[in-house]
């Protein structure tokens, strides 16, 4: 049964928006593609970056409510994949988000979760190489005895680590898509091994008190949970690069709840393993816990080493991976004529050279900034989960605003179940707003609003002046 209130759009059409007819893109020119297992690696590659090696040494500070809180957190993310794979299904478009809301909504509020999504991507991925660096000067210290804890040096590493995954994505999709499918199974596998085996090894006295902070602990729920969602940042990256997926009405939702059920069920274990191996004091001040975690467990040496150099490699890998999601979200919006059409330039016919340049390069001054900033990692992290949630909470209220509409002429159990997960999707949406904090929304507003005045210089240079009218575009079925 087709349920998308249009039937699907003729092949030439759909095309024109996503670019997947014929695996070519908008000029005509063949590009690289991601299969399945590169896809699921693009959702885990960018879930599991450097923030979850730091991630358990902030949520100590607030206790073990912030295991909780990953539960919690981890339903959420669920209900989140589940309805971005079932956007992708029936709008299989580059810019995942941006695009449900422009076609839910209209041009504006569509631009303003393309820029929110931006602003997330770059400023994120400082939070990523800010983690990177700690476990970079660790391993040096450990395995060479160098000293790179000096502010200059850790600048230099870390503008290392940003500009070598913009290298490896201006080589190609194909490259970047085989560097993503190593980096991902190279970190996964060892910390699959450690979640798992570190359980023989938790001892009830190291976890902390379960609220440590001086409010409540519906307060440290909240807060931690914000943290939390930073570490499930990546969930919609099928999404977003869907011109890039082959078979998007299909691959993306596989992927993402693949690749999300796969890091829930990493993360769970691995916090609960960092929070019962290393004491919560000494947890609290670590800038390596899962690092401390293994040297309990088998008594410092090598291992530690080792698992510095899995986090590196992480990091590596889902710095690669945002960086295509960097370029990806701008160049959607700047075709539809939202974003300065500089995006839309291409390397090799389907590399959007100038939206990785660009947002590495903004990385790289907030990367530098960072460091002038007091709790640096904790306020970016708490900053990019407001701007993430915004695209998130437009995606859900996309996908009911269809189902109410269109939708109803679904099947009934499969609308009740997919307006139910819609709903939890907005909620949880709502929450994470609130846990971000009145500092993050105050400064991630600003933020947003900054892009208005974008908005205006775009339109006006198009001579355009209110919105355009949107094609309904809507494919694929309801399942």
């Amino acid at each position: 049964m087709n349920d998308t209130g249009g039937g699907p759009l003729p092949a030439v059409a759909l095309a024109d928006r996503t670019g997947a007819a014929g695996d070519r893109t908008e000029d005509g020119t063949k590009g690289g593609r991601l299969g399945l297992p590169q896809a699921v690696a693009l959702v885990v590659g960018n879930i599991v970056g450097t923030g979850i090696f730091l991630l358990p040494a902030s949520l100590a500070a607030f206790g073990t409510v912030s295991i909780l809180a990953f539960g919690i957190v981890t339903l959420g993310a669920l209900a989140l994949a589940v309805v971005f794979g079932r956007l992708g299904r029936r709008l299989p478009a580059s810019g995942g988000p941006y695009a449900y809301a422009r076609e839910g909504f209209g041009e504006f509020p569509g631009f303003l979760n393309a820029w929110s999504f931006w602003i997330t991507a770059w400023a994120g991925n400082a939070g990523i190489a800010f983690a990177w660096v700690g476990y970079v000067v660790y391993f040096a210290d450990a395995t060479f005895g160098l000293d790179w804890s000096g502010v200059p040096t850790q600048v230099v590493i870390g503008l290392t680590g940003l500009w070598i995954p913009a290298l490896i994505n201006l080589a190609g999709v194909t490259r970047m898509g085989l560097f993503q499918l190593v980096t991902t199974v190279v970190k996964f596998a060892p910390l699959v091994f450690v979640a798992i085996v570190g359980l023989f090894f938790v001892k009830a006295g190291n976890f902390g008190p379960f609220n440590a902070t001086d409010g409540s602990w519906i307060g440290a729920l909240s807060v931690s949970a914000a943290l939390v969602l930073f570490a499930y940042s990546g969930v919609e990256s099928a999404g977003i690069a869907a011109e890039k997926v082959s078979d998007p009405e299909r691959n993306i939702g596989r992927a993402s709840v693949y690749g999300t059920l796969a890091c829930a069920v990493l993360y769970m274990l691995g916090t609960v393993v960092v929070f019962g191996t290393v004491p919560h004091d000494r947890l609290v001040n670590s800038t390596a816990p899962f690092a401390d975690a293994i040297n309990a467990m088998f008594g410092g040496g090598v291992w530690g080493v080792v698992m510095a150099a899995l986090a590196i490699v992480s990091g590596l890998g889902a710095l690669n991976g945002w960086t295509l999601l960097v370029a990806e979200m701008p160049m959607a919006a700047a075709r539809d004529g939202l974003f300065p059409k500089m995006f839309t330039r291409m390397r090799g016919g389907n590399v959007p050279w100038v939206g990785i340049v660009a947002g590495t390069a903004l990385t790289s001054a907030t990367f530098v900034l960072a460091f002038a900033a007091e709790n640096a990692f904790t306020t970016i992290l708490l900053l990019a989960a407001f701007t993430t949630v915004v695209p998130y909470l437009f995606s859900a209220a996309a996908q009911l605003f269809w189902l109410t509409t269109d939708g109803r002429r679904a099947a009934g159990g499969h609308l009740a179940w997919n307006m139910a997960l819609a709903v939890v999707a907005l909620l949880f949406s709502f929450w994470m707003i609130f846990g971000a904090g009145a500092d993050a929304v105050f400064q991630g507003t600003l933020m947003l609003l900054v892009g208005i005045p974008v908005y205006i210089w775009v339109k006006a240079s198009r001579g355009e002046y209110g919105p355009k009218e949107t094609t309904h575009i809507v494919t694929g079925e309801l399942r």
